[in-house]
């Protein structure tokens, strides 16, 4: 075992603070990793402040994970002293089911070992990126693009992977209407990437405060949606509509933007259920769907994508000792549009 430095939350009410916390010893199939930076997803905050239920603390958080390996295990084959990598939502499953196989680890019916707050195979709890050094096993780390810088990287380990595998899964190409809810952390990553795949691009936000950054991200209309009249002008227009954000929506209201057979993916996770009525569905053999992150092939898809086309997250770098203040500039959506920690501060 090693001890390494860390910030943690020790409870749902206290700020973040300074910490060490071990890793496990590198084993066979294991790549220790510097982590240089990481990033703070809205996730983060709801799993630090108990939104979705109790958590075990001390907890370390954050799961975008951007670094170097510094030391690799006897039979590590992947990667290599030395390589630019990154770690995303997950640090291993069960391998064996199904799904596993199928590439789909996130949906793994063994049970997926989340990047932190979840129960590895020792039976300990999992912490996160939010510290100097990681350990994971071979398998679930992926190689990022040297075209990539690391901090603008790290965001694409989860609000690149979320946003690109529902684009991806339902045909996002040229020819496609495309309406992405949220301009924040994840919708400006769905702009980007609909935008490289060639899609027509329409961003849906409550007001028109971010437009200028949403046409320079690669929107082609940025609409508001406290204008009534936005639902009346745009009704049955999009072949898939990607909602990024944790709010309550008139889900019916928005399923009526969709052209026949259309599709609403919903990423964005909500502490509150929502409600619609069956009829926006059949009256235009719509559907309404839901996705998780992706993959560890898709993800490494997804880098190599962004590698390709010059795509990273739009971010502001800070130490280690403004998280707290960073958590709460998240919930006042006062961020453009990813913040990502520098771990040198933590050391």
């Amino acid at each position: 075992m090693s001890t390494v430095k860390a910030y943690a939350a020790t409870s749902a009410t206290e700020p973040l603070g300074p910490t060490t916390i071990e890793r496990r010893d590198v084993g066979p199939h294991d790549v220790l990793i510097e982590i240089r930076y990481s990033g703070i997803c809205h996730t983060d905050i709801h799993s630090v402040r108990g939104d979705w239920g109790p958590a075990a603390y001390p907890l370390v958080p954050d799961h975008e994970i951007a670094g170097i390996v510094t030391e690799v295990g006897s039979e590590v084959t992947r990667h290599t002293v030395g390589d630019r990598v990154g770690v995303g939502c997950m640090v291993n499953s069960f391998r064996e089911c199904t799904r596993c196989r199928n590439g789909q680890e996130q949906y793994c019916l063994g049970g997926t070992v989340l990047t932190y707050g979840s129960a590895d195979a020792d039976g300990t709890l999992t912490p996160g990126g939010c510290s100097t050094h990681v350990v994971v096993t071979e398998d679930f780390v992926v190689r990022i693009p040297e075209g990539i810088s690391l901090n603008e990287a790290a965001p694409l380990l989860c609000a690149g992977i979320t946003t690109y595998a529902p684009l991806r899964r339902w045909g996002v190409g040229p020819g496609k209407k495309v309406a992405v809810v949220g301009l924040g952390g994840l919708g400006h990553m769905a702009v980007k990437l609909a935008h490289a795949m060639g899609a027509e691009i329409t961003v849906l936000s409550q007001s028109l405060n971010k437009k200028d950054d949403g046409l320079r991200l690669g929107a082609d209309h940025y609409q508001a949606t406290n204008d009534p009249a936005t639902f009346e002008q745009l009704a049955g227009t999009f072949d898939l509509i990607v909602n990024t954000v944790s709010a309550k929506l008139d889900l019916d209201g928005y399923l009526g933007l969709l052209a026949v057979n259309g599709t609403m993916v919903n990423f964005g996770a909500p502490s509150e259920p929502l409600s619609l009525s069956v009829f926006s569905l059949i009256m235009g053999g719509r559907s309404y769907s839901g996705s998780l992150i992706g993959g560890i092939r898709e993800t490494q898809e997804m880098l190599d994508f962004c590698g390709e086309h010059d795509i990273g997250s739009e971010i502001e770098v800070i130490p280690a000792d403004k998280i707290n203040e960073a958590y709460e500039r998240v919930l006042a959506s006062d961020v453009r549009y990813r913040f990502v920690i520098d771990a040198s501060t933590l050391a």
